[in-house]
């Protein structure tokens, strides 16, 4: 859904861009705010020596 919900911005922000229509940008926000807005979000970076983001080694005494 990451890139569908760019393209929605991105169409959002273009018309609003083109139109410059304070009445659209009001019905946009109370609509969906991530139509003007994107997810600030990101990917949590891999740590060294370990599986993923958060995952560790299972420790094992056998």
């Amino acid at each position: 859904m990451g890139q569908a919900e760019a393209a929605r911005t991105a169409l959002g922000r273009g018309i609003l861009g083109w139109t410059n229509d304070p009445k659209i940008k009001e019905t946009y926000l109370t609509y969906d705010r991530t139509l003007l807005v994107n997810d600030s979000r990101q990917k949590e970076a891999k740590k060294p020596h370990c599986h993923g983001a958060r995952a560790r080694f299972q420790k094992s005494y056998r």
